[in-house]
């Protein structure tokens, strides 16, 4: 029988509940006003004394008290929620003339030579949210998904300081009963670059702007990792309200702020286009200095009443619109262009700049993606170029200043050799990536171990990406063979693992010594290689040794595989330093296991076959038939085929086989060598 638990008094009742009062009230003078009244170290005492009231008495837990902000248990995935009015887009304006295009069509369709007044506010830069509060209680939260659908994170918006889990009643001005608003979640830009920082310490990899870190914190599924995360939101829109009425947006905004929501306090009305005009010139003129990412000004009719008559028109209200900003530009000389090796072996080129200042921040590097956009605006070491920020955060090169060329200018050519670990640098047919294929490649050394120790390869459970991080930051394993030689007092250093937690690595890494050959060859990694193809890979050589001595007409010869995919295997298993990890893991007792070889008996036995055209049956049927037949299917004609099976529209592997002096034969001819019917009902 479980012992009873202590109920709170009275007086513990009413101490709880003033607490929470305190707390909320001076996360509002915190957040929402910026005129804290206390000390950091009071508030903490506060805070404490809560949570110990909440831990002694369970009785008093609630799922509005702000102690609940850390978190709850990971989610296996986000359920979907259905906006109960749509979460429409706006369409933007990109200068002042569109703009007053805009407003000369809003009047238009109310029939009005008058001034329109607009609520005029700055438009934030982070992921778009809707929070519902059933009589004052935060009760649900979704994001914008595709404006109908969104993904409920409840459990991660709970866990944002700056958010009222309880509304405050007002004088005057009611609780509604129901109340959807919608805001922005972001990140402040004092707390991206905080967390940028800790990141980058930790060996992570950083995130590339606001907006990015602000989506991925919110979606992720355990929100105890949300509650690590200093994010802000502020609210500016209305979903559906049952239980209060307003006139206008602006008495609604005032609303929001009222009962203790964050509302920007650039919020502005503004009578007329001319007026708009001028507030997005004077918060342009500001920007660098704002706290937070804006990417321009949002212009919404003011009145609900003429939002109403105005009405949307495909996903977008007619009654409001983003007027947004030039991206903030600044000319600049192209000193070098360098190779650069990312974690998944991707080489792009980076222009090294003469530091230039776009918009209050100081530019020297700038990513050139690819050689396709190289060539196509025909960058070149020494030429002086135009650099924008996308998004006003990432850096890239708009275009060459021609006209400032010297003729000393230099062609930059992608090295044959990963510059970080010499390994043979191979571009896929068709694709615009380089990539370095190296296993043992310094740059890509942490994408590789995660990616071996991943699910669908060799499944090690507890192997995640920081673990692996540590891992390579210590030097501890600086090949894949080198995870098998990992002892527990080695890992039980490491953050975050005791002992008990080491031995269970160890024991997860000893394990998985004998996957399947298709994890095996998932795990490696190879360009074009997935759980599909390492499947078929698998079934066709049995062993890895013969994968590894396959020629590329032999790989070809596997159904699906084309002459790319082939080779990018045969480049993989020819490179010394690959050959060289793969001795090391036999080595160390890694064995893939072979898979149960398919019956190889009956009528077709030791056969090749192409099926080209449109059959009768199901192909996958037909090629079952085959293989049950002992027969081989393969993607493509060659010297080595047997048979070309040609239904309706046989296409050029026909002709290649006619070229080749191969047999044909039709479904009825297939038939007859299965030693039955034709395909018809197969």
């Amino acid at each position: 029988m479980s012992k009873a638990q202590p109920a709170p008094s009275q007086t513990v009742l009413r101490e709880a509940e003033r607490l929470r009062r305190e707390i909320e009230e001076h996360n509002q003078r915190y957040y929402l006003h910026d005129a804290p009244t206390i000390s950091d170290a009071a508030y903490d005492a506060l805070f404490r004394r809560l949570v110990e009231l909440e831990e002694r008495y369970p009785a008093l837990h609630s799922p509005s008290s702000p102690t609940q902000r850390v978190g709850a248990a990971p989610a296996e995935k986000f359920a979907t929620v259905r906006h109960s009015v749509p979460m429409l887009s706006l369409t933007n304006a990109m200068s002042p003339d569109e703009l007053r295009e805009f407003d000369a069509r809003v009047r238009k369709l109310l029939r009005s030579d008058d001034p329109v007044e607009y609520v005029v506010e700055p438009k934030l830069d982070g992921l778009a949210v809707e929070v519902v509060y059933l009589d004052g209680a935060l009760t649900s939260a979704s994001t914008r998904g595709d404006g109908v659908h969104g993904e409920d994170v409840t459990a991660n918006v709970r866990t944002i300081r700056s958010l009222a889990l309880q509304l405050k009643p007002v004088k005057g001005r009611p609780l509604p009963q129901r109340l959807e608003v919608r805001g922005e979640v972001i990140f402040l830009r004092a707390a991206f670059a905080h967390l940028n920082a800790e990141r980058a310490a930790a060996g992570e990899p950083v995130f590339a702007n606001p907006r990015n870190a602000a989506a991925g914190s919110l979606r992720q599924l355990d929100p105890r990792i949300t509650a690590t995360r200093p994010l802000d939101v502020f609210f500016h829109s209305a979903g559906l309200i049952d239980g209060a009425a307003f006139d206008s947006h602006w008495q609604f905004l005032s609303a929001l702020q009222a009962w203790g929501l964050r509302v920007n306090p650039l919020n502005r009305l503004c009578r007329g286009a001319d007026a708009v005009v001028a507030y997005h010139e004077e918060i342009a003129a500001t920007r660098a200095t704002l706290a937070y990412e804006a990417d321009g000004v949002v212009a919404k009719v003011n009145a609900l009443e003429l939002q109403r008559r105005l009405g949307e028109v495909s996903r977008s209200p007619r009654w409001a619109i983003a007027f947004k900003f030039k991206a903030q530009q600044g000319k600049t000389r192209v000193r070098n262009i360098v190779p650069s090796v990312g974690r998944t072996g991707a080489i792009t080129p980076v222009a090294e700049l003469e530091p230039v200042s776009v918009g209050g921040v100081t530019i020297s590097n700038a990513s050139l993606h690819n050689m396709d956009e190289v060539e196509r605006k025909d960058v070149r070491i020494g030429d002086t170029v135009v650099i924008e920020r996308a998004g006003d955060v990432i850096p890239y090169v708009v275009e060459v200043v021609k006209d400032a060329r010297t003729g000393r200018e230099r062609k930059f050519k992608m090295p044959a050799r990963c510059p970080v670990c010499g390994s043979e640098v191979i571009r896929e047919e068709g694709a615009a990536a380089y990539r370095c294929i190296g296993l043992q490649c310094a740059a890509k050394r942490r994408e590789v171990i995660r990616h071996f120790a991943s699910k669908h390869a060799l499944d090690i459970d507890g192997l995640g990406e920081k673990l692996v991080a540590q891992l390579v930051e210590r030097d501890m394993v600086e090949d894949l063979a080198d995870l098998y030689d990992l002892g527990v007092e080695q890992l039980a250093g490491l953050e975050r693992m005791g002992e008990k937690s080491a031995a269970n690595l160890v024991t997860a890494i000893q394990a998985s010594k004998h996957p399947t050959l298709a994890r095996f060859i998932n795990g490696l990694g190879i360009p074009q290689v997935g759980e599909h193809v390492a499947e078929l890979l698998a079934q066709e050589f049995g062993t890895l040794e013969a994968l590894a001595a396959a020629d590329e007409e032999a790989l070809t010869a596997v159904r699906e595989i084309g002459p790319e995919t082939a080779r990018e295997v045969r480049a993989f298993f020819r490179l010394a330093q690959n050959k060289q990890t793969l001795r090391r893991l036999a080595r160390a007792g890694v064995a893939p296991e072979a898979p149960p070889r398919r019956p190889r008996g009956g009528p077709l036995r030791g056969k090749t076959l192409v099926i080209t055209g449109t059959l009768s049956a199901p192909r996958e049927d037909i090629i079952a038939r085959i293989e049950g037949a002992g027969g081989k299917v393969t993607g493509s004609v060659s010297a080595k085929t047997d048979y070309v099976v040609a239904g309706s529209d046989p296409g050029s592997k026909l002709d290649k086989a006619r070229k080749l002096g191969v047999a044909v034969v039709d479904e009825a001819g297939l038939g007859g060598l299965l030693g039955g019917a034709s395909g018809d009902g197969a």
